[in-house]
């Protein structure tokens, strides 16, 4: 009985401050993004990153700039998309969706980041449809893995 009591103690103190903690991923890290001036879809997800709770910077670059980004950050020709982010030590390309990015910087896997390849339709940004897409974790030897299914 005892330790029943002791281990219900311990979960009220440790589940407040895990749950502080996982508030604190979104607000802590500053999404730094890279895009074209005319795309109106990586407004779009920078919105949807911010309305999630995500601190964001975006930077106009031009398509040879954006380009040498995307290559200097490890992304493949064939996982590339719109724009390319970094935070918390990681890439996202793409409309990667928020809970995605707050999935990856806690459980912070070795990997390059994140990338939802192309622009899938019915992405965050994008907002234009029901076509399932993947978002993949993209490794430092040009593999990936799916990461998670939308």
């Amino acid at each position: 009985m005892k330790l029943k009591i002791a281990l219900a103690a311990a979960a009220a103190v440790l589940v407040p401050v895990s749950l502080a903690s996982m508030a604190s991923v979104a607000s802590d890290e500053t999404v730094q993004v890279y895009k074209d001036a005319n795309c109106g879809c990586c407004g779009g997800w920078i919105d949807h990153m911010r309305t999630s709770g995500f601190d964001v910077e975006a930077t106009n670059l031009s398509y040879e700039a954006l380009s040498a980004k995307k290559a200097e950050a490890g992304i493949a020709d064939e996982h590339a998309s719109c724009h390319t982010a970094f935070v918390g030590g990681y890439v996202i390309e793409g409309h990667v969706p928020a809970e995605d990015v707050r999935r990856l910087l806690s459980e912070r896997p070795e990997a390059v980041g994140l990338t939802a390849p192309g622009m899938p339709a019915a992405s965050p940004g994008m907002d234009m449809g029901s076509e399932p897409y993947d978002v993949l974790l993209a490794h430092g030897d040009g593999t990936t893995d799916v990461y998670a299914r939308h």
